[in-house]
């Protein structure tokens, strides 16, 4: 969420309070007429000093910038920016997601996050057949998907293979290159529906066609195996340029460099450093971040599997990035539950199983609330169902839309009501239901919509955490818009104040001195010798490049650019920048030769050459002033035996 990266205050989670006798609702602050309550700035105070000694100095220093942030809120809400409607939307869009974790069958909800560990211990290797079938598909045309699903699963049935089918007969586009197979996989891979018949099949079976929001799918479960785990690599990689014989260049260098580490005349991490075209992971010696299962391409991900043992380094592995050489550096099975659980919880949420979590918090909540619903008038309403509801034109005898249809907590609606939210969809395409059907699925719908829409309205009122985690976000809404008004918008808009304050402080953003170099590395003397006489010949860095890595692509490598002393480590061992060619410089069993084209003294850079840091810190300035300005304007105070209640 944008505003809380953006402020100071960051909202993880609810801390209990403990006010240890002082009253909750004692002031701790006020600003203006506005009191703040222990209970406010203790939850929020606890939050953003978790792992922090409570003390009299930790509490006064937090309660500076607890003032800072409410005069920018008290500024906001005298400005009525919280009774615009793109706040009040944003705030709604907000308590959406604020409100979904109390709007679930927690019970359910523990229930499949232990079934999706249980099966992230197991990988399913599994081949499908695609018959597309639109979620919002008429009956008729649903009917005929699942008939030709099962028909082609007769067929596989009956002893015909299944790849083949795939391929002739399967509207997944894969399926003509890898035969419908989709590899290994687990829990959260694949939409839910599909996981969970993958793992309910057996190997060697084919399941029944099951329905995802793709269409129909049979599913030829090809093999189980225990979850691989994670694995920590490091590689390094040729890429094939795009020129004659670049393929074939790069396989001979991945194979040159392999062999020079079979040998052990490199180790692995000066071998990335010198030769990987991975530039993210080259300056760490190779090294990327754990893996495991489906996150890898194919090739990689099976070849850095196979090595048994840490320091393992296997051959040449062509992929479809390039050329690599893979060594393991570490490996770990898949973690204990209580260390999953949390992020479990937060997959099992966001995908196909929520659905179920809010079937049955549904079902707990009419309960609670006494729901019930009049049959006889639901049926009245389904037999005068006609062709109109698919038009948003249908209409009831009055008689019958002023009857109550069902009952909340006591609190009734009309058919009137349903009839008017069922009309507001307007014209409906693309369905072929009966009339009936339609409405009978609607009203289902709209009644667990209002079950949900009264229980969300209670959410304050049942749970405090909910209720001050509100009040937060409301303000730090507020926050963000004034403050982008006064502060961060301000100072990318404002070029004058900004010309400004870089003319003020231009010494503060300096260009060290630089120079314009070609830094050529040699694999030894002889090539560096090779390599100076054609230099002073006048040869271009490609004919250059060309000549002298006839019998090896390792024999010289170019880079070029503007860098200061400080850009490569290479550069230590020049006692200062000088034109034209370097002595040679050995490093790490190369040598290499610094070629100095233009030397650029230290001056400031220009306000197009550092513009993010000085608006950044003109940004910091602004923000400055307008606090001094807050806090002359407005009358505050602290109660400071209340504020040092908290322990």
């Amino acid at each position: 969420m944008k505003l809380y990266s953006l402020i100071f205050i960051f909202l993880v989670s609810f801390v209990s309070i403990t006010s240890h006798g002082q009253d909750k609702n004692a002031t701790v602050l006020s600003i203006d007429d506005e009191k703040v309550t222990l209970e406010e700035f203790e939850n929020i105070f606890k939050k953003n000093n978790r792992d922090s000694a409570i003390t009299k100095q930790a509490l006064d220093d937090y309660m500076e910038l607890f003032i800072n942030f409410k005069l920018k809120v008290s500024e906001a809400r005298a400005l009525g920016l919280d009774t615009v409607s793109k706040f009040k939307t944003e705030l709604e869009g907000y308590r959406g997601q604020l409100a979904r974790p109390y709007l679930t069958d927690t019970d359910m909800l523990n229930e499949l996050i232990k079934e999706a560990y249980s099966r992230q211990k197991e990988e399913v290797h599994a081949a499908h057949i695609l018959v597309k079938c639109d979620a919002k598909a008429s009956p008729a045309d649903t009917l005929k998907a699942y008939t030709k699903a099962m028909v082609l699963r007769e067929r596989i049935m009956a002893g015909e293979d299944f790849g083949k089918v795939a391929v002739a007969s399967s509207e997944d586009p894969s399926a003509k290159d890898n035969n419908g197979d989709l590899g290994f996989f687990t829990a959260f891979q694949m939409v839910y529906p599909f996981e969970d018949a993958a793992y309910q099949t057996k190997v060697g079976e084919v399941s029944m066609p099951v329905r995802t929001s793709y269409g129909y799918h049979l599913i030829k479960v090809l093999d189980k195996r225990t979850a691989q785990g994670e694995i920590h690599v490091a590689h390094i990689m040729v890429k094939p340029k795009l020129e004659e014989n670049g393929e074939q260049n790069a396989q001979t260098k991945i194979n040159e460099i392999h062999q020079k580490l079979i040998s052990k005349e490199l180790t692995f991490e000066d071998a990335a450093a010198k030769f990987s075209e991975d530039g993210s992971s080259a300056k760490k010696g190779g090294e990327l971040p754990w893996f495991g299962t489906g996150k890898m391409v194919e090739e990689f991900e099976q070849a850095a599997f196979a090595l048994k043992n840490d320091g393992d380094i296997s051959q040449p592995v062509k992929s479809s990035f390039g050329w690599h050489i893979i060594k393991r550096l570490g490996y770990k099975a898949l973690p204990t539950y209580s260390e999953m659980e949390k992020e479990l919880k937060s997959k099992v949420s966001k995908d196909g199983r929520s659905e179920k979590t809010r079937k049955s918090f549904v079902a707990k909540i009419s309960k609670e609330y006494n729901f019930t619903l009049d049959n006889k008038v639901a049926n009245a309403i389904y037999a005068k169902a006609d062709t109109n509801v698919f038009k948003g034109t249908f209409k009831l005898k009055k008689g019958l839309m002023k009857k109550k249809l069902f009952t909340i907590d006591g609190q009734s609606k009309k058919v009137s009501d349903f009839v008017t939210q069922l009309n507001k969809r307007g014209v409906v395409k693309g369905l072929q239901q009966a009339p009936a059907e339609y409405v009978k699925a609607q009203l289902e719908k709209y009644t667990e919509d209002q079950l949900l829409a009264y229980e969300d309205s209670k959410l304050e009122s049942k749970h405090t955490p909910f209720r001050l985690l509100m009040k937060e976000y409301k303000e730090g809404i507020l926050l963000f818009e004034l403050t982008d008004q006064k502060v961060w918008s301000r100072a990318v808009k404002d070029s004058v104040g900004l010309e400004k304050f870089y003319e003020e402080n231009k010494k503060n953003y300096m260009w060290p001195e630089r120079a314009d170099v070609v830094i050529y590395t040699c694999a030894n003397e002889q090539i560096a010798e090779q390599l100076r006489k054609l230099v002073n010949q006048g040869r271009d860095r490609s004919a250059i490049a060309g000549e002298l890595n006839k019998n090896s692509q390792l024999n010289l490598q170019i880079e070029e650019g503007v860098f200061s002393k400080e850009d490569r480590d290479i550069f230590s061992k020049l006692p200062y920048w000088r034109r034209g060619l370097s002595d040679n410089i050995s490093n790490n069993g190369q040598i290499v030769i610094v070629d100095v084209r233009e030397v650029l003294n230290a001056s400031p850079k220009k306000l197009d050459e550092a513009r993010g840091a000085i608006t950044s810190d003109y940004q910091t300035y602004l923000e400055e002033q307008w606090i001094k300005e807050l806090r002359a304007k407005h009358k505050y105070s602290v109660v400071k035996n209340v504020l040092y209640s908290i322990h």
